[in-house]
């Protein structure tokens, strides 16, 4: 976060859905310092999180986890709500 010029103990990590990838919905993950009125605001490890009260909706139960195995690194989407999810892992559907 701070290479990218956010403040670890006020900012976080937004995580959401939105429209589009092979399989319909993709996840979204980013840095942002502002939180809206719909937010619903976590936090872990002291990382905050925020999530979108609609995109939240999907990610109930979602696990984030960091991989950074033989097949590449990055992070992990573990969510039991997905019905089907493409080959790469970056989206599902319902």
């Amino acid at each position: 976060m701070s290479e990218e010029g956010f403040d670890v103990a006020n900012d976080f990590v937004r995580v959401g859905v939105k429209s589009g990838g092979c399989s319909g919905l993709s996840y979204e993950l980013k840095f942002d310092h502002q939180s809206g009125e719909n937010d619903k605001l976590f936090e872990d490890n002291p990382v905050k999180i925020a999530v979108d009260k609609k995109s939240f909706l999907y990610l109930v139960g979602t696990t984030l986890e960091y991989s950074g195995g033989l097949n590449g690194k990055g992070f992990v989407f573990n969510n039991p709500n997905a019905n089907r999810t493409c080959g790469c892992g970056e989206s599902f559907s319902l």
